[in-house]
């Protein structure tokens, strides 16, 4: 093993190891002096150099193409054009696409709780857990949570709620024009309440966290079972054999730092959007393009010390405020707001969604197209896009647990979680609204949880906890996404210099501040889909690498 790289712990146990001459580095460039690097050729220079590109570009042609105001009002320039053709074409073209691999990953987790697959133990069958099962448990946790929960905890089931209560609105080409999911509930308060529930723990829960689960498993099998680099191209090694060290194999990293980058972007720009939103609530500075871009610099800089901090000082000091702010801002709404309701609506949330999961995930003969295309295909081409990240970081934590235990953890407790926020930030927000209180459901989208949390008590102080939670996620989603990208970008090492993960937080930095620019959320949301496509195409490639490889560690361990 070359100089620097960490090797993954031996398998432990008879294992299906795969003997290889591949040695972790092999390929990389190394560098010392002021700024020393270690990078693996050709993926890092050609990563890189993409989406150097790319952000400069869209930045030149936003300025080139940009159009005066008409009457006071604001027009899209010609990229802004461009981003929002590109997303609406993909979801309407490929809806069916996402939502048939969201259900594809979704069968295989469940396929393997109840096989005996599910028995192999990841690290072999003599591995024990790294982390208690509580600690285990509170990563998960904590992976679970994201900017994403935060920008869409209030706005997603409160406009569910109005598009259902709405019901179908035909155009005059005999196509529906409103946003409901399935067929909606016109005039029905309580039924349009619930199936606004369904729709958002849909987008929540199983299907995000089986798309989570199959990276991680993947990635966690290949290195822990059988000796392989922590890099997506090792789970194609069933698929490629010994060229996927080669262009194979670059392709498929290449695409997975292409996809968590894009992905990351978009969380850290709906970041900006919602704290620079709470900051001009609370305090009045403004919250124009100006004041968005200050703040991603201003956190990306953050975000950058955390990194040169190292990962026990930086990454786990912030995950924990991370985790003690979101906890006690939950609680708070719980007990401030209509807690019965919430307490109820839980268990009720939970219920409508079992109900309406399969109307739901069916990718055929619906007519709400603009629910289907707008807003799940983008999620589950936004779910793809993370999930190296996400992955990565689960498979990291999960060596010694068996498949079955790993899967339904991963499936069960963040899924539980997110309905838990839903619940409480978007029931209440529905409460309100039959109130009478339409504040929230009147404001901008980054507005909607601020205006929300003005309607209970301390609400200044509420708010501003929200501001630095939308703050620190987008620091450690920098910071974490960094270190995952680096890790890719240098063949797998985990321990490669710091200054190459100072420059990917910095990149993660500069292509949100590009896509704000040139496009705002359409940007960020178009890149997240056009990223996620060919992500998936990759990703359903690992579901039958995963088997194939389950499959030989099984046989192994009988034989033994």
């Amino acid at each position: 093993m070359l100089d620097g790289a960490e090797a993954v712990p031996p398998p432990e146990g008879p294992t299906a190891i795969i003997e290889t001459p591949y040695e972790i580095g092999q390929d990389n460039i190394q560098g010392e002096g002021p700024i020393p690097f270690d990078i693996h050729n050709p993926v890092f220079a050609i990563s890189a150099a993409t989406i150097l590109i790319f952000t400069l570009g869209t930045i030149v042609l936003q300025y080139l193409t940009a159009v005066p105001p008409v009457g006071g009002v604001a027009q899209p320039s010609g990229v802004e054009t461009f981003f929002t053709g590109m997303r609406g074409w993909l979801t309407s073209r490929l809806d069916w696409f996402f939502l048939l691999a969201g259900n594809v990953f979704v069968v295989l987790c469940l396929f393997l709780v109840v096989s005996p697959l599910g028995k192999v133990r990841l690290g072999g069958p003599e591995a024990t857990p790294d982390f208690s099962l509580t600690g285990w448990f509170a990563m998960l946790f904590a992976a679970g949570m994201g900017i994403g929960l935060m920008f869409y905890g209030v706005s997603e089931p409160l406009g569910h709620f109005q598009a259902a209560l709405g019901g179908p609105v035909m155009g005059e080409d005999g196509l529906r024009t409103d946003w409901a999911p399935l067929d909606g509930a016109p005039g029905d308060e309580m039924g349009a309440r619930r199936l606004a529930m369904a729709a958002t723990i849909f987008h929540w829960g199983l299907h995000p966290w089986a798309i989570y689960a199959v990276v991680a498993l993947a990635l966690a099998l290949f290195a822990y079972n059988k000796g392989l680099p922590l890099t997506m191209r090792s789970v194609f090694y069933p698929i490629f054999g010994e060229r996927v060290w080669g262009w194979p194999g670059h392709v498929i990293d290449i695409l997975a730092v292409f996809a968590t980058i894009f992905g990351l972007a978009t969380s850290l720009g709906f970041g900006a959007e919602q704290a620079t939103a709470g900051l001009n609530f609370l305090f009045g500075i403004g919250d124009g393009m100006t004041v968005k871009i200050v703040l991603i610099v201003a956190i990306t800089g953050v975000a950058t010390i955390s990194v040169v901090a190292g990962v026990e000082k930086g990454v786990k000091f912030l995950s924990e405020v991370n985790m003690v702010l979101f906890i006690v801002l939950l609680f708070f709404v719980i007990l401030t707001g209509p807690t019965w309701s919430i307490i109820t609506g839980f268990f009720g949330n939970l219920a409508v969604y079992a109900r309406d999961l399969l109307p739901l995930s069916n990718p055929f003969g619906r007519t709400d197209d603009n629910f289907r295309q707008g807003w799940t295909a983008f999620y589950w081409a936004w779910w793809i896009s993370w999930s190296p990240f996400v992955g990565m970081f689960i498979a990291r934590v999960s060596r010694g647990r068996t498949v079955r235990e790993f899967l339904m953890a991963v499936l069960i407790v963040p899924s539980l979680v997110s309905v838990l926020w839903m619940t409480a930030m978007g029931g209440t927000a529905i409460t309100q609204l039959l109130g009478g209180a339409s504040d929230a459901a009147s404001a901008v989208l980054p507005l909607q949880l601020f205006e929300m949390l003005e309607e209970l008590p301390l609400h200044q102080i509420s708010s501003f906890v929200g501001i630095v939670l939308v703050i620190v996620f987008f620091v450690t989603s920098s910071d974490s996404g960094s270190l995952v990208i680096d890790t890719i970008a240098a063949g797998g090492k985990v321990h490669a210099p710091v200054p190459q993960r100072v420059f990917w937080a910095s990149f993660e930095g500069m292509v949100a501040i590009a896509l704000l620019l040139g496009g705002g959320l359409t940007a960020l949301q178009a890149m997240a889909v056009s990223t996620g496509l060919p992500f998936t195409i990759v990703l359903l490639g690992a579901v039958w690498a995963i088997i194939r490889g389950l499959m030989d560690e099984h046989r192994e361990v009988i034989a033994a």
